[in-house]
């Protein structure tokens, strides 16, 4: 089965303010996050880089053969890394860039750094939407730019339902723009069936899970609530328009990485054929990977 990642990040440091807080990388894979430490990599990621080359070495013990890096404004901008991630290892990444630069009002989207991004080849933009305050109807002309230069829109919305209107216009405004709503349309929110509907707004739009064990972390493996959801969400849109993502290396403080997709190979609500457009032929053909590695099982010493 090929298993594709449609939801990962990347960093070499955090050390950026979101609202007034902050947000700093530290020793043993903790980092202050909103003025509070916490754990956000496994305490094995002894020092502050969360490195595309640690990723590679889950990915090949996973058999994920290759992976979408999103950008999070809480991770900073992280545009000069991905690029030269992106440069290293064309096959196994599709990296995201973040269009955010620096003005006399403070950090604003704009469309001259989606071009510089399209120019030093990273493949798409991720927008942060859950944090933002802008309307998205006001970056449109940024949204339509790449459309025109065939970039994918990487989109996580808010908890609510403000902004299902605003990016269905986007959608509707951009029909051949490719679109991959985030989080799994924040599942165990209200704004989940909302969120999930708008990949019937567009022939182009994708709904990926990354974070979904996140989201049902307080019922834990093997989440079977999650399994339902994705059922569910199947029945709305059909399962050719679901992708998997992980939110590594977040997700995995508590679980593993494999962890984060088996629970799905092991469901016995899911056939064969839903699992396999699911975990990676979905996310093969949406974001066009090519020259994936065959990647063998190793079994573990203890088994």
């Amino acid at each position: 089965m090929t298993i594709i990642d449609a939801h990962s990040h990347l960093w070499l440091k955090q050390d950026t303010w979101v609202d007034g807080k902050r947000i700093l990388s530290m020793k043993n894979g903790r980092s202050i996050f909103m003025d509070e430490e916490v754990q956000m990599m496994p305490p094995f990621m002894t020092d502050e880089a969360n490195t595309a080359e640690i990723f590679l070495s889950n990915m090949n013990y996973a058999q994920v053969g290759g992976t979408v890096v999103v950008q999070e404004v809480i991770d900073g901008n992280q545009n000069a890394y991905l690029t030269e991630v992106q440069r290293k290892y064309p096959d196994r990444f599709f990296c995201m860039g973040m269009a955010l630069s620096q003005t006399d009002e403070g950090m604003v989207w704009t469309l001259d750094e989606a071009k510089a991004i399209h120019k030093v080849g990273l493949k798409g933009i991720a927008f942060p939407g859950h944090r933002m305050k802008e309307s998205l109807l006001g970056l449109i002309h940024i949204f339509k730019y790449m459309e025109e230069q065939g970039m994918v829109l990487s989109m996580c919305l808010g908890e609510d339902e403000h902004q299902i209107g605003e990016m269905r216009e986007v959608i509707e405004e951009c029909p051949e723009l490719k679109v991959a709503i985030g989080h799994f349309g924040m599942v165990t929110t209200p704004a989940f069936k909302s969120q999930v509907m708008l990949a019937r707004a567009g022939k182009n739009v994708m709904v990926e899970s990354g974070g979904i064990t996140w989201l049902y972390n307080a019922e834990f493996y093997p989440y079977p609530s999650a399994i339902r959801s994705i059922k569910e969400a199947a029945e709305w849109v059909g399962m050719d328009k679901l992708m998997w993502g992980s939110d590594y290396p977040r997700t995995i403080t508590a679980i593993t990485y494999k962890m984060s997709y088996d629970f799905v190979c092991k469901s016995k609500e899911l056939t064969n054929e839903e699992k396999t457009l699911f975990l990676g032929q979905n996310a093969l053909h949406f974001y066009g990977f090519k020259n994936l590695p065959e990647l063998p099982y190793i079994k573990n010493m203890s088994e």
